[in-house]
């Protein structure tokens, strides 16, 4: 099942645990350790994330080591920077709109 990563990041204790894990490479015991929440609702927010293809996990040892992928963020960037290309077409607009309507002196 895919989770839109929106939504995924919409939690604010599961922005956190994709913050530690785009730092550096982590377990759930070590994001647990920085968060005030259990390790068992680390590995909840963790599968979220999974789902919504914002991080990956390998085995390392007897470890589960969760990173966030390199092109995770991608589709929400790209989503982002249309909102504010449009933005910044639309504001354009506007100002010339308001230029060309004042009387010149």
């Amino acid at each position: 099942m895919t989770v839109d990563p929106w939504h995924a990041l919409g939690d604010p204790t599961r922005r956190r645990v994709f913050a530690r894990v785009a730092h550096s490479p982590c377990s759930v015991t070590e994001i647990a350790q920085d968060l005030p929440v259990s390790r068992p609702a680390v590995s909840q927010h963790l599968r979220v994330l999974l789902d919504a293809r914002l991080v990956d996990v390998h085995q390392q040892g007897r470890l589960r080591m969760y990173q966030a992928r390199p092109d995770g963020l991608a589709e929400l960037r790209h989503e982002l920077e249309s909102y504010w290309t449009q933005a910044l077409t639309t504001f354009k607009k506007v100002a010339e709109q308001t230029y060309q309507a004042e009387p010149l002196e």
